[in-house]
């Protein structure tokens, strides 16, 4: 079964008023109507409920959409400036709602021939995601934060060729050859590539990364007498990588090398007069420096 589904979208977002209010904002716009599974009611409004009222973290959308999470966070601000969302923050997201929701029609007529017939509603299709199936059967119910969204959680296919394929294998051999070492190779046995390469293209699409720099801390972290058996996988490599580029660079800092005394002849008179004293032969004193 695909992952893509149709979802109804509101002509009137293509007015001027709304193109010029939205703007950029129209990706995250359209990702939340996708999700809307259920509509209410509310002052006589109908609001569209994004998964059922699951927080929402906004990682998640940024992942989703494939970029930067500090763009998803001010285009949200932009839409709920101008009234096209509402949210209530909660520890483990943020709860979504749009307003004026078309998403679902129950009474949807059409003029055919002169006689009004009426369209099946979005409710009464057989909905063709596998996740909004499950909602709609279950009701949206309080277990539906143990739902996971295959639309968002969906990995893109990595050839041998792509870049991040390539950067995963590389970083694979290195933490191979560090598990090996420890005895602990059963933990990697069975890594997924894609999986690798999907936390590589996060890495640099998303976190803004730089690939050399990536290198870099891919080959510190495996030779690191502590790190290397700390971060054994590419997710745990982007979790911790601005921990560790931090201790990288300050391992990396060169020690200030010892300040050659300044010399003085007195010293030289000091230790003559000492050697006298001591009984010494005037004669047998090395001047040397």
């Amino acid at each position: 079964m695909s992952d893509n589904f149709f979802f109804p979208v509101f002509t009137g977002l293509l007015e001027p008023e709304h193109v010029e209010k939205i703007g950029s904002a129209l990706w995250e716009f359209l990702w939340l109507i996708s999700k809307v599974t259920k509509e209410i009611v509310e002052n006589d409004e109908t609001i569209g409920i994004v998964l059922g009222g699951r927080p929402v973290k906004n990682i998640e959308m940024s992942e989703s959409l494939g970029y930067s999470l500090a763009k998803v966070e001010r285009n949200i601000s932009t839409l709920k400036k101008h009234g096209y969302i509402t949210t209530k923050r909660t520890p483990y997201g943020n709860i979504y709602k749009v307003k004026n929701s078309k998403k679902f029609y129950k009474n949807r007529t059409l003029k055919n021939d002169g006689s009004d017939r009426r369209e099946p509603s979005d409710l009464e299709r057989e909905p063709s995601n596998l996740v909004e199936r499950t909602l709609i059967n279950e009701g949206c119910n309080k277990d539906i934060k143990d739902i996971k969204d295959i639309n968002t959680t969906r990995q893109k296919k990595y050839d041998e060729d792509n870049t991040y394929f390539k950067m995963a294998i590389y970083f694979h051999e290195k933490v191979s050859v560090v598990a090996n070492e420890a005895g602990i190779s059963h933990l990697i046995k069975k890594s997924n590539m894609q999986t690798w390469a999907d936390d590589m293209r996060k890495l640099i699409e998303i976190d803004q990364v730089d690939k050399h720099q990536a290198k870099q801390v891919m080959d510190w972290v495996t030779e690191d007498s502590f790190w290397k058996t700390n971060v054994l996988s590419a997710k745990k490599l982007r979790e911790r990588f601005m921990e560790l580029a931090i201790k990288m660079n300050t391992d990396k800092k060169p020690t200030q090398p010892n300040q050659k005394l300044h010399y003085d002849p007195r010293d030289k008179e000091i230790a003559f007069q000492r050697w006298i004293q001591d009984g010494n032969d005037p004669d047998n004193f090395d001047w040397s420096d």
